[in-house]
C-alpha cells in the first residue's frame, strides 16, 4: 500500500512528493518524468497530474510515506563543506556532518565550499521552495571580508544593482564596518541570492573575498550557534514566521496518522 494523501483537495503530484520531504518539487518532477512514480499502480510520465485524496502513491515501487509535520533547523555551516547530498570529488558534505538522529532534510538555498554561517534545513520540500522563492522577499545578510579599496562610489553602485557578464544582480545594501590595511569587513544585505552573487559582484568591483559568513536568512539568525552545531527552530516560531500553510499541513499530517 502507498501513502494516502492527507488533504482532501487534489494536488499536483510533485507538490505532494515535496511536502513528504523526499526531495524538492523540481527534483520530484524529474523523478516522475523518469517513470519512478506511480499512482494507484499506474506509472506517471508527466508531472502535470493532480492527485485525489484517496490515491496511493509509490516511488521506485515502494510506498511513499505520509507527510510529517513541517520542521526547520538552523545549522552553522563550516567552510570546506559542500551543500549537496554527495560530491563527485569526495569532499565532505553538509549532510555527512549532521547528527545521526536527524531525519532526511533538504537545504534551503546554498552556501558554497568556502562560505560559512547560517544554513536552513527542512524536512519539507514545499517549504524549501517557498523560502527560496524570490517572491518571499526575505533579506539574507552576510559578513564579508574583502581585500581591496572600498569606496563610497562602489557602495553606491552596489545599492543600485550591477550587471556582470550579462547577469543582472539586484540592489545590495552594503556598509563598511572596519578597515585594517588593505582588508575590510562589510555587512551586505540582499534579497535575491543568485549563485555566487556576492563573490562575483565583489570581483567586478576589484575586491577579493577572503571570508564570507551568512548571519541571517529572513527572520532566522545565526546568533551564537557554534560552527557545525544544528538546532531546531521551535514549532511556534516556525508557525509565526511561515504562516497558516504550515499549520494546515501539520494538522493534515496528524489527521492522516490518526486515521491509520
Amino acid at each position: 500500500m502507498g501513502a494516502t494523501i492527507a488533504d482532501e483537495k487534489p494536488q499536483r503530484i510533485a507538490k505532494i512528493i515535496a511536502r513528504a520531504g523526499l526531495c524538492s518539487r523540481r527534483e520530484a518532477e524529474r523523478w516522475i518524468e523518469a517513470g519512478r512514480v506511480a499512482v494507484d499502480g499506474k506509472v506517471l510520465t508527466s508531472p502535470a497530474v493532480a492527485v485525489a485524496a484517496a490515491a496511493r502513491i509509490t516511488v521506485d515501487g515502494k510506498p511513499m510515506r505520509a507527510a510529517e509535520a513541517t520542521r526547520l533547523w538552523r545549522y552553522h555551516k563550516p567552510d570546506g563543506v559542500v551543500t549537496s547530498t554527495q560530491d563527485t570529488r569526495g569532499r565532505p558534505t553538509v549532510f555527512e556532518k549532521l547528527p545521526p538522529d536527524m531525519p532526511r532534510v533538504l537545504a534551503v538555498g546554498r552556501l558554497d565550499l568556502t562560505s560559512e554561517g547560517l544554513l536552513l534545513l527542512t524536512n519539507d520540500g514545499e517549504l524549501k521552495r517557498r523560502l527560496e522563492h524570490p517572491s518571499t522577499g526575505w533579506v539574507r545578510r552576510y559578513r564579508v571580508r574583502v581585500h581591496g579599496t572600498v569606496t563610497d562610489d562602489a557602495l553606491a553602485a552596489l545599492a543600485k544593482g550591477l550587471t556582470v557578464e550579462s547577469i543582472r544582480y539586484g540592489p545590495i545594501v552594503a556598509t563598511l564596518d572596519s578597515t585594517r590595511g588593505s582588508n575590510s569587513w562589510l555587512t551586505m544585505a540582499l534579497r535575491e541570492g543568485k549563485n555566487r552573487e556576492i563573490r562575483r559582484v565583489c570581483e567586478h568591483l576589484g575586491w577579493t573575498v577572503s571570508r564570507l559568513i551568512r548571519t541571517s536568512y529572513g527572520p532566522f539568525q545565526l546568533g551564537t550557534l557554534e560552527r557545525g552545531q544544528v538546532e531546531e527552530v521551535p514549532a511556534r516560531v516556525l508557525d509565526d514566521q511561515t504562516g497558516s500553510e504550515v499549520r494546515h499541513k501539520a494538522k493534515a499530517s496528524r489527521d492522516a496518522r490518526n486515521r491509520r
